[in-house]
């Protein structure tokens, strides 16, 4: 006997792909800042490959010394995270020596090899 392909109605007069299943209200919209925001990115340099992670100001809460210039990066103030992928002694000891620095200056650190 031949298959039919319409779904089955549950007891409650529902279809059966839609019975069982929870959460079927409004699904809620993305936050795509928040989404990327936790996104690491490889960016291959003369110096070795980093990791770079972008803080948005919304997320950044405590106060952090720049290595680029030697000045604080103040909570409230969008800025990276920079870590060092292919470390000496392995990718945990590279995430334990991260440093938060100006977008900035990370970007204009790269002239120096030109």
């Amino acid at each position: 006997m031949p298959r039919s392909n319409r779904p089955r109605r549950a007891s409650t007069g529902k279809p059966a792909a839609t019975a069982g299943k929870r959460g079927t209200g409004a699904v809620p919209e993305l936050d795509l800042e928040r989404a990327r925001s936790g996104i690491a990115r490889r960016q291959v340099a003369p110096d070795g490959d980093w990791m770079v992670r972008t803080i948005t100001a919304k997320n950044a809460e405590k106060s952090y010394i720049c290595p680029g210039c030697a000045t604080p990066v103040l909570p409230g103030v969008a800025h990276l995270v920079v870590w060092k992928e292919d470390h000496l002694f392995g990718a945990a000891a590279g995430l334990a020596e991260r440093r938060h620095w100006h977008s900035n200056c990370w970007t204009s650190r790269s002239y120096r090899y030109r």
